[in-house]
């Protein structure tokens, strides 16, 4: 079914011109958007939006995200207060992912598909991760996010922290949903990845003609352990597995690249994707783009799933370790849509839209879009989102599933998981 956006005030999103036009959003994932006069004749069918004082523009990308974290928020606890990076890992992120199951996962990923669509993403990068609950893990995901109506691009995270025999379970895992899924190779990080497995994985990634999707010397540690236990430094590993060859592979991170390694980098076909909030909440540095490229895209790394948020947040704490602007800070923030064009993945076409009830006391014009959008725009703004051509939230409410019955199952799965962690 169409939809048609009246007296809407599109913003093209490359250009931030705007246009007072009338939109008709067709469904599907080739689905086009059609300006259209006032009186020009529609099917009965077509759901008819006023959108009258509001501006409609592209939908968001969310582009490092982890579906597993979202049972986290108000949790205790844990058993010990982490000291260093790898101990956050240890107490809080290793226990509680290897606490999931089945049902806390199909709860997280319901969950976070909902705050999303809410917060005007409507395509989703995720790295999962559930040692314990890892067969048909990411099918569980990908059905949730297909009945919210979120678009997705899938991992899970491989490692040898728990031992061979999980890491191969995250192997299998991967190729099985690569045979009918568009999706990533998921690897933790280099220091938990041996040589083994990360061929392992480049093997897969090389067959379905993938990428990676890993995080990058997110802490010192990361580079100091490769270094010593492998003699190299964590993208010459990437390197040689063909990884950076790869316009599909994402780099989460990259805080404390070397100096060869940024060249590597921005010689290479990979993407970085940038999460401040997750870096200020572990202490464990600040991101700088300098000498990186231009393939920089945005991420949440499962703090939240508000990438105006993100953005913001890069631009603030860039004003004293970055190299950062309006301009720049939304780039980043919209380098997901042409990621994902440039790689051919599906659900986000031109139809996936959102209309944004700004009231600004000053005037928003395509000379100042930018400063109301650093300084401005909140998720509280976003009225309606529309995916794929469907409309998937409306007066800021779920129209494709019932929130209700998924805080109900939520909450209950939370308690579950928390006293899991304690035992």
């Amino acid at each position: 079914m169409a939809i048609l956006l009246k007296h809407a005030r599109f913003l093209d999103w490359e250009t931030l011109k705007f246009r007072n036009t009338n939109l008709l959003v067709n469904e599907g994932l080739d689905g086009k958007i059609v300006f259209v006069a006032e009186d020009a004749a529609v099917s009965k069918e077509t759901e008819v939006i006023d959108c009258q004082g509001m501006i409609v523009t592209k939908s968001f990308v969310v582009g490092h995200h982890h579906v597993y974290s979202a049972l986290a928020r108000g949790m205790g606890a844990p058993k010990k207060n982490p000291e260093n990076f790898v101990e956050i890992l240890q107490y809080i992120w290793w226990t509680l992912d290897k606490s999931l199951d089945r049902d806390m996962i199909e709860a997280s990923a319901l969950s976070t598909a909902i705050a999303c669509a809410k917060a005007g993403s409507t395509f989703v990068i995720d790295h999962h991760a559930s040692p314990h609950a890892i067969e048909d893990s990411l099918d569980i995901i990908a059905k949730a996010f297909d009945q919210v109506g979120v678009s997705h691009l899938l991992c899970y995270e491989i490692s040898d922290r728990d031992g061979q025999e999980i890491a191969n379970k995250g192997l299998e895992e991967t190729e099985n949903y690569l045979k009918n899924h568009q999706g990533l190779v998921g690897l933790h990080a280099s220091f938990t990845v041996g040589d083994r497995t990360l061929q392992k994985a480049a093997d897969i990634m090389k067959k379905y003609q993938s990428g990676f999707h890993i995080h990058v010397a997110e802490d010192t540690f990361d580079e100091e352990f490769t270094e010593k236990e492998y003699g190299k430094n964590i993208l010459q590993r990437l390197k040689e597995t063909g990884a950076l060859d790869s316009s599909k592979t994402i780099l989460g991170h990259c805080l404390h690249l070397s100096e060869e390694e940024k060249k590597l980098a921005q010689n290479s076909n990979a993407w970085i994707v940038q999460n401040p909030d997750s870096n200020l909440n572990n202490h464990v540095g600040f991101f700088n783009g300098r000498n990186l490229g231009n393939n920089i895209m945005l991420g949440t790394d499962g703090m939240h799933s508000n990438m105006i948020r993100s953005a913001q947040q890069a631009f603030f704490v860039g004003q004293t370790f970055d190299n950062i602007d309006f301009s720049s800070a939304y780039q980043r923030f919209r380098n997901a849509h042409r990621y994902l064009k440039e790689n051919n993945f599906e659900g986000d076409g031109e139809n996936n839209l959102v209309v944004l009830d700004y009231k600004s006391p000053t005037p928003v014009t395509e000379n100042n879009f930018l400063g109301h959008f650093i300084f401005g725009l909140q998720t509280a703004d976003i009225r309606h989102v529309i995916a794929n051509g469907k409309l998937i939230v409306k007066d800021r409410r779920m129209k494709t599933i019932n929130e209700d019955d998924v805080l109900a199952f939520s909450q209950k799965q939370a308690l579950r998981l928390w006293d899991k962690m304690q035992q």
